[in-house]
Parts: structure tokens; C-alpha cells; sequence
């Protein structure tokens, strides 16, 4: 083990984390592992260590893709092999960066030669230098979906293709693969998500003790990382035994027709889709029992399978956190207590005791909270947290514009506050499906399903140069027209094409993008009345499970009372947004141009940070505006500067009750977008109205 790697005996704490990926390193088959959590809870360094402890890898020398001398992989591009020299490696861990390039992950192929000689010129990808070792993805959850498809494509399967205009390249990647998370940058999808192996929750520590001895090995190591290393290395050696024990052991070990039921029983009573989650637990189960040193898998074996490799299988919804129920997994299992006469195993988890002893800690430190100087993790802020935006101040009654007494007169009918006070949060409507809306004009953004975009897949809609040298995909026909013309010039004398890098030209592909969708939510008093606000937070719910689907970044901006707040900054995490919208509290005031400001500003600072993501902003108001001195012409201002700024904009309008104002259809004048009412929100709405619409122009043609 290099010095500067820190012990993996030597991590305090994180039991599951550590489990599972042992279990990985015993049974690659199982599939990987996927560890959620907070920043800075050891989840790098614990990789690392682990790939430290395991067995050195044996080469074929001179090949680029790590061909087992034993059983070299037959299409290795670097092939055939016939014999040779041996070269002996320890176990690589590669890592994939969330801003590499697809070409970067699967290798490229050199079109100019394959074009022009005929010959499959490869460069390998971190795919290939992955086989054998480990393949470490930091925020997984962040990577491109194409990406996410060919990574999980090559765990599956042990094998990484790249197809380029009809020129096939092949070669063997199997590796283990870990993925870490937080999951309030949003999470994977349900599909991806069950391509995982196992998954894991880890958070730092709140005992004193634990995070103080997190700290003492944390410097011991920036201190002197090689005495540290020396200290610990008969606890690294007896560990590497262990797995190497547990692996020669596995093939021997007995999954019955108990153990199978057991499995069977346990994933059918949860409701998991499919049969992937059947085949990992009985992997995973028969890699506990030999982790323990038995060849028999046991109950005790299969409720840890279970509890690693179902929890994130179970979501049915982007708003449903991955977990199991152990009550109803024991329920389950005492089912099948009289057919399981084997001992409680003493435990398969990795031995903690070290030089600090048996009592102290067992494992250990990273960067960050449970691991490091960047200090503890937070829980979430509340969803009023955030900065403050414009404010308005209240003036008497006889300034207020049009529209302010009606307000006034109908919360109070209804129980609204919208004297200032606050009426207690209610939960949202059923959400619905929703009618998509879209940025107008062509953008240039991450991947998505929303609005046109030029992107990296979808239809090709021309050709041009490559942009940075670098080509991505070939369009053929506009590169032999580049070149025909040259070809007389260039001395052709045989059938092959003689192409040159200035005639490659790579095609212009149009698909869709994600969007920021920012939602700007009336919580006054006005939007209490009536009881409305239960079916707008279903409305804005429902929105959020749409941005979801499309794969859009979202945020929140509040407005009631005195102010504006951003409730939730821009995020992935669309359960975040589900979370700060169920505890929104409604009352007071509604100061409609803080709330437009502050979205202004919101989406200032996210275009600075993310220039290519385009913004979509949805007001969800009944356009009533209160508070401060002619509260209608300043929210008239404030959403001329929005469109002045060429936001693309929807305005729900909430209004409801026999006397209408019709304000909301003026906020989105100004805004120059589109306006719709909340049973417009509705798919089969629209859907319903094209069918009517198509039935009276069928009748009429008749």
C-alpha cells in the first residue's frame, strides 16, 4: 500500500459503506455499489483504501487493455495474444470526472485513418483503464444520462463497445464499480438506479467521541503519512488475507432452495419491480456467508443482502427516498424460522480492532464532516431560509390599487391571513399530469427532454467542423464531399479515399435540452382563501414531478407578507423542492414585485454560473399585488425588466370565485408569456380539447 493512501482499517465508523464494498471486492458479479450521502463523509478515501487491499493484477505486457495472460480477451484490440511476457500491476482505481466526454469514457477511434487505410486506430477510454480495478464515479447522480447508459452497460455486460459510422471496436471491461451521491443535487433515475448492486446511506457522526477520534487520525496522517501507514499495516495485511480467503471460499458456498425462497419471499413482499433485485440479493448473500468463513447462506445472510440491495429499488416516485421497512423484512422473514437450524453468525462485518484497541473507533477520516478539516455536515435549511429579496412596506388602505380590497374582503371570508399573519402549512392536492412548456428557440444546454436544442444525440440536421479539434460525430456524407474534389490533387491511385483532417466534418444534431425552471409561488393571504392552496401546491407538485421527468434544474421563490425569499436554490433535487413545498406556510401581504425581483436576481447569478442552461420561469399567483406604494405598476415594472431580459415565462393564474379582476392575465402581458388556469395545467385537458377540437372539423369536412 502506497504511503499516501490512508488505511482502510484505519476509517472510523461508515460499517455500511465499508460492507459493501468488501462484499463488492469478494463478488464483483454483485455489481457495484452506490453510496448516498452527505459531502465529506470518507467516501473517496474509503475507495481508495479499499483499492489499495486489493489483489495485484497480472498483465500481458505491452497491452493497453490488461489482458489476463490466462484468458486474454479475444477481440482485444491490442490482440491477439499468443504468449509472451508477463507484467505484474497492483489493482488500478480509476476516476471518471462528471464533465468527461463520452469519448473520454469508451475511447475514440481515429475516423481519418479508419477512412482513409481502413485501419481501426483506438484510443482507450478509462473503460479499459478501469478493467480489472476499480471505477470510482464522484456525484454519479450528476453525469449525463447517455453516459450513466454506457457506464452501467459496460458493468453489466464486461464488455465496452464504440461504434463509429459502421467501424466497431470491442474489448473486455470489468471492474468494480462504486458511485457516491449527495441526494440533494437530485437523484438517479428508478432505471438506473436498479443497476446498481447495493446502495448504501452514510452521514458523519454526531457522537463526540467518534468525530474526535475522526480528527486525532485525520492529522496523525497529514503528519507523518508513512508511520501513519507502518502503524496500521498488520491490520491492512490481515484484512487483504480475509478477502482473499472470502473469494477462494465463495465458489464453495450452498445457496439452497431455502435461502432462494427466503429471497424470493422477501422481494415479492416489497414490490420490486423485476428480477434483477432477486439475482443481487442471492449474490450478495452468498458473499456475506463467505465474508463470514461458512458455506452456507443463512437468514441473518439474506435480511444484510436485502437490507443493501433493495432500498433503492423501491422508489415509485421522484419523490419517494429509497429505504426498507425492517420490521416488515423481519415480519417476512419469521416465516421461514423453523427451516433455518444454522447458528447466528457472529457477524460479517470487517474487523475494527486495531492498535487503538477494540474499544476506540474502527474506522475512519476523509475530507469533510466525520473525516476531515471542512467540519460537519448541516442538515438542510428550512424553507424560508435564504437571502431576502426587495421588500415592500405597507401603507394605508386608501393608496392600495385595484384589487386589494377584494383580497382583503375574500381571506377574510375564507380565513385567509392576509393581514400579516400566518395560517399553517396544508398538504398539496393529487398531483397530475402536466402540459409541457417549453423555452422558445434553440438552445445549446445539458441533455434534456424540454425544449429544441443542438445537442450531442437526437436527429442530424446538418454538418459542420469539428469545434476544438476534436470530433464527436461523423457525418459522412459531408465529409467524402469535403474530400472528393482534393482527390486528384492528393495523388489518388487506389480505391481508398484519401481524407485529410480538414475534410472531417461532424453533424449538427437537434434534440432537446434541460431547462432551470424557476418557481415563483404567491403564499399570501389572498392565495389562502378559499382553500386554494392545497390545489396549487398539487399544481406546483406536479410541475416539479414534470421538471423531474425532463431532467430541468429547478428552484423556488416565495413571496408573502413583507418580502421575498428564495425557498430553494437552484437544484437537481426536485425532492428538495417537494420538501420546501409542502412546509410553505401562507399569509400576509402579497408583495408580487419583491417576488418577481427576486427571481430576477436568482437568475442573474445562475446565468453567470450556468451560461448554457436556458431559464424557464413559472409565477403561480392570482396576480394580486398589496403592500407599499402603487403595488400593481411596480410588479408591472418588475416583469417588464424580466422580459426585457428575454426570459421565457408562464404565469398560472389561481384565481377563482365568482368576481374575477382578471390581474393574472395582465402580469403575463408583461411578462410576454403565455397565461393558463390551473385546470389548463392538465394533459388530458389539452388532450380532450385536440380530440373536440379534430371531432368538429371532421363533421364540418363531412
Amino acid at each position: 500500500m502506497s504511503s499516501s493512501t490512508y488505511p482502510f482499517t484505519a476509517i472510523v465508523g461508515m460499517d455500511d459503506m465499508r460492507l459493501g464494498l468488501l462484499l463488492n471486492a469478494i463478488s464483483p458479479s454483485i455489481g457495484g455499489v452506490l453510496v448516498r450521502g452527505e459531502k465529506g463523509t470518507a467516501k473517496t478515501t474509503t475507495v481508495r483504501a479499499l483499492a489499495a487491499l486489493l489483489p495485484e493484477v497480472v498483465t500481458v505486457t505491452g497491452c493497453r487493455f490488461s489482458c489476463d495472460p490466462a484468458a486474454p480477451d479475444p477481440h482485444c484490440p491490442d490482440g491477439p495474444h499468443t504468449g509472451g511476457d508477463c507484467a505484474v500491476r497492483p489493482a488500478r482505481m480509476v476516476e471518471l470526472p462528471v464533465g468527461a466526454s463520452e469519448d473520454r469514457l469508451v475511447g475514440s477511434l481515429d475516423i481519418e485513418r479508419a477512412l482513409g487505410e481502413g485501419v481501426k486506430a483506438f484510443e482507450p477510454g478509462l473503460l479499459a483503464a478501469a478493467h480489472r480495478g476499480v471505477l470510482y464515479v464522484d456525484e454519479v447522480n450528476l453525469l449525463g444520462d447517455h453516459l450513466v447508459d454506457s457506464l452501467l452497460d459496460a458493468a453489466a455486460t464486461g464488455v465496452s463497445s464504440v461504434e463509429r459510422e459502421g467501424v466497431s471496436v470491442r474489448h473486455a471491461s470489468r471492474f468494480l464499480l462504486v458511485g457516491t451521491m449527495n441526494p440533494e443535487e437530485g437523484e438517479l433515475r428508478p432505471q438506473l438506479l436498479d443497476r446498481f448492486g447495493l446502495t448504501v446511506e452514510v452521514a458523519a457522526s454526531r457522537e463526540t467521541e467518534e468525530r474526535v477520534e475522526v480528527v486525532r487520525r485525520r492529522l496523525a496522517f497529514d503528519e507523518d503519512p508513512a508511520a501513519f501507514a507502518a502503524k496500521w499495516a498488520p491490520e491492512e495485511d490481515a484484512l487483504r488475507e480475509r478477502i482473499a480467503a472470502a473469494r477462494a471460499l465463495l465458489p464453495g458456498v450452498r445457496l439452497g432452495d431455502g435461502a432462494l425462497r427466503r429471497i424470493a419471499a422477501v422481494c415479492a413482499g416489497f414490490e420490486v419491480d423485476g428480477m434483477r433485485a432477486d439475482i443481487v440479493t442471492a449474490r450478495t448473500s452468498a458473499a456475506l456467508a463467505a465474508w463470514a468463513g461458512r458455506t452456507d447462506v443463512t437468514t441473518a445472510d439474506v435480511r444484510q443482502a436485502a437490507l443493501l440491495s433493495l432500498p433503492h429499488r423501491r422508489r415509485r416516485n421522484p419523490f419517494d427516498a429509497p429505504g426498507l421497512d425492517e420490521d416488515r423484512l423481519d415480519e417476512i422473514l419469521a416465516g421461514f424460522e423453523d427451516e433455518d437450524p444454522e447458528p447466528e453468525p457472529d457477524g460479517p462485518e470487517p474487523d475494527g480492532d486495531g492498535p487503538e484497541g477494540p474499544e476506540g473507533p474502527d474506522n475512519g477520516p476523509d475530507d469533510g464532516p466525520g473525516g476531515g478539516p471542512d467540519g460537519g455536515g448541516r442538515p438542510p435549511q428550512e424553507a424560508n431560509d435564504g437571502p431576502a429579496a426587495a421588500t415592500t412596506d405597507d401603507v394605508p388602505p386608501q393608496r392600495q390599487e385595484p384589487g386589494h380590497e377584494p383580497a382583503r374582503q375574500e381571506a377574510s371570508a375564507a380565513g385567509g391571513r392576509e393581514d400579516g399573519g400566518e395560517a399553517p402549512a396544508v398538504a398539496a392536492s393529487e398531483p397530475f399530469r402536466t402540459r409541457r412548456f417549453t423555452v422558445p428557440g434553440l438552445g445549446e444546454g445539458a441533455d434534456g427532454r424540454r425544449s429544441r436544442a443542438l445537442t450531442a444525440h437526437g436527429r442530424t440536421t446538418g454538418a459542420r467542423r469539428p469545434r476544438g479539434g476534436a470530433l464527436s460525430k461523423l457525418h459522412l456524407a459531408a465529409t467524402v464531399q469535403a474530400a472528393a474534389p482534393h482527390q486528384r490533387a492528393r495523388g489518388r491511385g487506389g480505391p481508398g479515399l484519401v481524407v485529410r483532417r480538414d475534410d472531417l466534418r461532424e453533424a449538427v444534431r437537434e434534440g432537446r435540452e434541460g431547462n432551470l425552471v424557476l418557481f415563483v409561488v404567491d403564499a399570501s393571504g389572498s392565495m389562502a382563501a378559499r382553500k386554494r392552496m392545497s390545489a396549487v401546491k398539487g399544481a406546483v407538485l406536479s410541475l416539479l414531478m414534470d421538471a423531474y421527468q425532463r431532467r430541468d434544474k429547478i428552484g423556488m421563490v416565495t413571496f408573502r407578507g413583507s418580502g421575498a425569499a428564495v425557498a430553494l436554490p437552484p437544484t437537481s433535487s426536485v425532492e428538495a423542492g417537494a420538501a420546501r413545498l409542502e412546509k410553505l406556510p401562507t399569509g400576509g401581504r402579497t408583495p408580487l414585485a419583491a417576488g418577481l425581483l427576486q427571481a430576477h436576481e436568482v437568475l442573474r447569478v445562475e446565468r453567470m454560473r450556468d451560461p448554457s442552461r436556458r431559464p424557464l420561469l413559472v409565477v403561480v399567483t392570482d396576480g394580486r399585488a398589496t403592500g407599499g406604494v402603487e403595488p400593481l405598476a411596480r410588479a408591472a415594472r418588475a416583469a417588464g425588466l424580466l422580459a426585457g431580459s428575454g426570459i421565457a415565462s408562464v404565469v398560472v393564474d389561481c384565481e377563482a370565485g365568482p368576481v374575477r379582476l382578471g390581474l393574472a392575465g395582465e402580469l403575463g402581458r408583461a411578462l410576454g408569456g403565455p397565461v393558463v388556469t390551473l385546470d389548463d395545467l392538465r394533459a388530458e385537458n389539452v388532450s380532450a380539447l385536440v380530440r373536440t377540437v379534430r371531432n368538429t372539423d371532421s363533421r364540418r369536412a363531412a
